[in-house]
């Protein structure tokens, strides 16, 4: 337990180093190649962050427990609409996270973006048929973005390399996800050691864990007030776990999952999707006594989950 103890410790040490790297070559990347903060966070960071959620679901589905996937990957979408950001609101040395009007107008239809699975996963399966629809689901939304202007050009402040400024985001990225990868399993290690339910160890471990390289990622943009940066990776991410990585899954291998253990995780994600949104335009910003509610949500949803589970 002290070896786990210590691997722990030192990957949370290396994962904020590393998130202070990629938030630094993500404003790089988007002065050098003339796009928006947002649009890098939105896509390109993004995108790389649901990795490890698509590994463990891969793994799950194969492994037959689809259920433990789902939840999991909603779980985490929970924790990224509320723990996440009231984290960095409270802890970010800031009043407040500005919410610029191009981000406002993609997340005013942000949660009806998530609404639109659940549709497809009425009769609790999903097949290669539906895995087109929920790919052209997130395919669109970031079109939307597009078309909204959120990849309003910003002014170069500095030119560098192009190639070596990319390459280091997703090395830097990727290290994040690696540390981040450490930390989760060293944290299961020491749950199951500790006797920690199986739905705990799912629920604030692997859930959790999966939400630590957007979380750093943006509390260090935030701190650094890149705060589109910050948005456009939380929203990303979530939206990706939603559409593309179940998508993804679903062409691997169809499956079917059973509601009464779903219902209760994608209920509490929507609302905080719906929540979050509505915070957001309150204001254009998002106040310190929000992040404490938006914390607040977030405990509900895990003392309900260890209810309904046990």
């Amino acid at each position: 337990m002290i070896t786990n103890i210590f691997v722990l410790a030192v990957s949370i040490f290396l994962i904020i180093k590393w998130a202070m790297l990629s938030t630094k070559y993500a404003v790089k990347f988007a002065e050098n190649f003339q796009v928006s903060k947002f649009l890098v966070g939105l896509i390109i960071v993004a995108v790389i962050s649901i990795l490890p959620e698509t590994f463990i679901s891969i793994n799950s589905v194969l492994s037959g427990v689809p259920e433990l996937w789902l939840g999991t990957l909603f779980g985490s979408n929970v924790a990224d609409l509320t723990l996440a950001f009231g984290i960095i609101v409270l802890f970010s040395g800031r009043k407040n996270i500005k919410i610029e009007n191009k981000i406002l107008k993609s997340n005013a239809i942000f949660p009806f973006f998530l609404l639109l699975p659940i549709i497809l996963w009425l009769d609790g399966h999903y097949g290669r048929l539906e895995w087109l629809g929920l790919i052209l689901i997130g395919v669109f939304f970031y079109y939307y973005a597009f078309k909204n202007g959120v990849n309003e050009a910003p002014a170069i402040r500095e030119k560098g390399n192009r190639l070596t400024n990319f390459l280091c985001l997703i090395g830097s990225i990727s290290l994040l996800l690696v540390g981040a990868h450490f930390a989760v399993d060293s944290g299961v290690q020491i749950a199951t050691t500790l006797g920690f339910s199986p739905v705990l160890i799912w629920i604030l471990v692997i859930g959790l864990g999966t939400v630590i390289p957007e979380l750093l990622f943006a509390f260090q943009a935030v701190k650094k007030y890149d705060d589109s940066l910050a948005v456009g990776d939380i929203l990303g991410t979530v939206l990706a776990d939603a559409t593309i990585v179940v998508g993804i899954i679903a062409i691997i291998k169809p499956f079917y999952f059973p509601w009464k253990i779903i219902g209760i995780t994608w209920a509490f994600m929507m609302m905080a999707a719906f929540i979050t949104s509505y915070l957001m335009h309150t204001g254009k910003t998002l106040t310190k006594r929000e992040g404490v509610f938006l914390i607040l949500y977030w405990l509900t949803f895990v003392i309900t989950e260890y209810f309904v589970n046990t």
